[in-house]
């Protein structure tokens, strides 16, 4: 439900006027109206003339909900409340023959009502035979809204009982259900009202349409049941073009996951087990070890491999630990690498936990035995000739031995590829956890996060192998580096794929978390390391996010807002390219390699301790602090915020002078400093905050309340001019929790001229400071940062760029010209789909690109650096998609 008991559908109404008076006066009484021709189980009533075979009055029927007449809207608003239902409910039997019989809707309705049923197909297993998915899908909501139970195969439990078909009703040989023909659901729903009716209902033929455009159909048959013409601005080729963008939308994402699968995968890991067990005899092997003869025993072992054979653990700890001290041979090294990939040829980890377990055993550290993880970070830290290893290595390192850490890391890649391979194929179990990948990186309590521990030092330690790779040009470096950039791409894609089809939501967070956990490990590298470590991320969906959460930390350091919606296309061509033009004159803030692992050991921290930082740590010197610096009140308050609710400037001065200070630092409720100044009037305060706090977040809301809200709302207009004059107009498209801008909340028009003239001045001031470029690597990064950003959305959104896409989006001239004549509110209230609603939104953009390239900054421009060039012509080649798009014409 939703949350309301007038929730109306309407179906078979075509006076568009008709259906306009209806809704205002559904509206009117507080009653809530859903569009579109599918059936919504939340309605509690159909508006309907009479009979007909659509999907919403079947379908309201098998449910028990009220189905009136118009008139009982009508006769509402003119009462101005809502009337008794029963007068207007439409009667089916008012002009038969059978009059006398009771009314099928009403005795339905009541029975639902009373509880004597939960709808009209209580009780019916049913199996549809009806291969078309778009008709079935019809059939499957008729049946649902009437309690069914649908079963996807023959072999289901409970026991069918019904099978529908467009065939002639017959006795299955398989089963012990009897066969009908889909105008069986008719004859059930109405009895002996049925055959009156045909006529109005017409169940046997098409019926005529007084609408343009042809109806889809769905008919089975003798049965048809059809659409009607969608509602006011929601009509038939609308429809058609949600159902385009969804089918569009399912065929790419089915293409995105045959990219995650490893060709020759089942020719090569999918052994054949005996029928019963092999029992083999490893004592030889044993000897050759205890012989210290390792290359030999190595061999004897390899020649012991089959399916379902796995050798002892303790044989391979101790192949381990020999290769692990230095004093190995190449060849033992690379024997040993061999064996391992055919240990797992023969037993794969994927559905078989004793493979799993035994997996999780052999790759850990055969002195520390801490688990697979701890090794891996160790055989990376050898690498990268770090100390912070499980225990000493051979230094200095061989370049033979290195060579075996790369293949162990090249190993570790490969299994859990096809792990990630074994669940995008649907392979593995449902829900299973048979996987090596899975208890490395998840714990019982952290499974439902990308944030678990082991994640976060993998993220951690990448960053820290890009400022060890970057600078070298040693092929092994990269190739390191190369390798757990992949791990961490199998990793969350892995997790993504387990969890996607649960709650798609629960991944979208966890991606923006690792996204934005990234984005502090990289809030300190140099520009060119950025260039590199961010575009390098193989995973697109992490890519995406950890690029989008570093440019927002980039602007919002630079005291520049760029807006808390949603990422859109949108967004990106209009408010970031701004923020990009605001960035060529910002003098950017970079640190040293030792302020960055500075940044590293602090996420490490506990919170309560990043608490103690954040308000200003025990570094600080004691004759610079103000009394109380140190105390939060119950509220959350800091200092900082109780001195600018009391409009203290010279202590709020004596605060942002320490080092370490947050200006931005929230209390219990999430309000900043900024924000308490808004609201309690503290002119003096905000002009502090604003000259001496570059990072300042003019743009943080709480409930939707920003600073500027709260200025405009308590009538201190002076504090409203000058966050204006400060950030310009991006801060007037800021929206409350109601929807309502700033503008919105000013009533008198000369007071409007005002803000709008300061919002002016702010935009004149902020174009004169980028009219130059004051730091070229600075400006590069940031523009590489934009343009991956970009790059990545149209590929993860499947938004059809210059690129030629498979499949392709075939769109008409017209249909183009009416998806940008739409409105967003028409999309989000006649829309389901929220994937087709946001693919709308951005071809609307692409569409509109040549407004969003006028008013690119001319300093971006005319300036030639690499990346700025290339995002340039990446926006420019937009322009033109959107062009042909709109055209009709695919020639670019």
């Amino acid at each position: 439900m939703l949350g309301n008991k007038f929730v109306f559908q309407m179906s078979g109404l075509r006076d568009l006027q008709q259906k306009a008076e209806l809704i205002q006066g559904i509206r009117q009484l507080q009653g809530q109206y859903i569009g579109g021709s599918i059936y919504n189980e939340a309605m509690t009533h159909l508006i309907i003339t009479k009979p007909s075979a659509s999907e919403k009055f079947l379908a309201a029927c098998a449910g028990g909900k009220w189905i009136v007449t118009p008139q009982f809207v009508l006769d509402s608003v003119k009462h101005l409340a809502w009337l008794p239902e029963a007068s207007y409910e439409l009667n089916l039997t008012a002009n038969t023959k059978t009059h006398a019989t009771a009314n099928p809707l009403q005795k339905w309705r009541e029975k639902v009502a009373r509880g004597i049923k939960s709808g009209a197909f209580q009780d019916w297993v049913v199996y549809l035979e009806i291969e078309d998915h778009v008709r079935r899908a019809m059939f499957e909501r008729i049946l649902k809204a009437g309690k069914a139970v649908l079963c996807p195969d023959e072999s289901a439990s409970p026991p069918i009982t019904h099978v529908l078909t467009k065939g002639a009703s017959k006795t299955s040989r398989e089963l012990s259900a009897n066969y009908f023909n889909i105008s069986y659901i008719a004859e059930h729903l109405f009895g002996a009202v049925c055959a009156e009716l045909d006529s109005s209902i017409n169940l046997n033929k098409r019926s005529q349409q007084t609408s343009c455009v042809q109806p889809e159909v769905m008919e089975c048959s003798s049965i048809i049941v059809q659409d009607e013409p969608m509602d006011v601005t929601d009509y038939s080729p609308l429809l058609k073009l949600e159902e385009t963008l969804k089918d569009y939308i399912t065929r790419m994402e089915a293409q995105k996951r045959n990219l995650l699968k490893v060709p020759g995968f089942y020719s090569y890991y999918t052994p054949v087990f005996p029928t019963q067990a092999t029992v083999v005899d490893f004592s030889n092997v044993r000897s050759l070890v205890e012989c210290g003869l390792y290359p030999q025993a190595l061999e004897e072992l390899q020649g012991c491999l089959h399916a379902g054979v796995l050798p002892p653990a303790s044989l391979l700890q101790d192949c381990m630990h020999h290769a692990l001290h230095g004093e190995a041979e190449p060849y033992f090294l690379s024997m040993f690498c061999i064996v391992l990939n055919d240990i797992l040829r023969n037993n794969p980890t994927w559905n078989f936990p004793a493979s799993a377990k035994y997996f999780l055993q052999i790759l850990q550290c055969p002195e520390c035995k801490t688990g697979l993880w701890p090794f891996l970070q160790t055989s990376l830290r050898f690498c990268l000739e770090s100390t912070k290893t499980c225990h000493r290595l051979p230094n200095p390192a061989s370049t033979e031995l290195l060579h075996f850490h790369g293949n162990f890391q090249a190993f570790i890649l490969r299994l859990f590829r096809l792990e990630l391979h074994a669940i995008a194929s649907t392979r593995r179990t449902p829900g299973s956890r048979a996987s090596v990948l899975y208890s490395v990186f998840w714990g019982v309590w952290e499974k439902m996060t990308l944030k678990s521990k082991p994640l976060k030092q993998l993220a951690e330690l990448l960053v820290e192998t890009t400022l060890w790779a970057v600078p070298s040009s040693q092929q092994w470096r990269l190739q390191v580096l190369s390798t757990l950039q992949e791990i961490l791409s199998v990793v969350v894609e892995y997790w993504a794929q387990e969890h996607s089809q649960l709650n798609s939501r629960m991944v979208e967070k966890g991606f923006q978390d690792l996204a934005e956990c990234m984005a502090i490990l990289c809030q300190d590298l140099q520009p060119d390391t950025l260039r590199v470590l961010v575009p390098a991320l193989p995973s697109h969906r992490l890519r995406m996010l950890t690029a989008d959460a570093i440019y927002r930390n980039i602007c919002t350091r630079n005291g520049l807002v760029v807006g808390s919606e949603p990422l859109s296309l949108h967004k990106i061509v209009v408010s970031y390219l701004k923020a990009l033009g605001q960035l060529c004159g910002c003098e950017p803030r970079h640190s040293s390699k030792h302020q960055f692992e500075k940044t590293i050991a602090l996420t490490s921290d506990s919170q309560s301790s990043g608490e103690r930082q954040r308000v200003g740590g025990s570094g600080l010197a004691k004759d610079n602090m103000p009394k109380g610096f140190h105390r939060v009140n119950v509220a959350g308050e800091t200092l900082l915020h109780r001195a600018c609710k009391r409009n203290q400037v010279e202590k709020v001065l004596q605060i942002l002078s320490l080092p370490g200070v947050d200006v931005n630092v929230k209390d219990h409720a999430g309000w900043t400093p900024l924000h308490e100044a808004c609201n309690h009037g503290s002119g003096e305060c905000v002009k502090a905050l604003l000259e001496h706090c570059p990072g300042l977040q003019l743009n943080s809301q709480v409930g939707g309340e920003s600073p500027l809200h709260d200025a405009l709302r308590n009538q201190h207009t002076h504090i409203a001019k000058m966050l204006l004059r400060h950030a310009g107009s991006m801060l007037l498209q800021l929206r409350d929790r109601s929807g309502h801008t700033p503008l919105d909340l000013v009533s008198c028009a000369r007071l409007r001229d005002e803000l709008l003239r300061c919002a002016e001045e702010g935009d004149a001031t902020l174009a004169v400071q980028s009219s130059e470029v004051r730091d070229i690597a600075f400006l590069e990064s940031c523009s590489c940062l934009l343009g991956c950003l970009l790059l990545t959305y149209l590929t993860e959104q499947h938004v059809p760029s210059y690129e030629y896409t498979e499949p392709a989006l075939d769109l008409s001239p017209s249909v183009a010209q009416m998806l940008l004549r739409l409105t967003a509110e028409t999309l989000s209230s006649q829309w389901q789909d929220s994937r087709a609603q946001a693919l709308a939104h951005d071809l609307r953009t692409l569409m509109s690109m040549e407004q969003c390239v006028l008013q690119l900054s001319p300093t971006l421009k005319h300036f030639h650096g690499a990346h700025t060039s290339l995002l340039i012509q990446l926006l420019t080649d937009l322009q033109a998609a959107g062009a042909a798009m709109l055209s009709g014409n695919p020639e670019l």
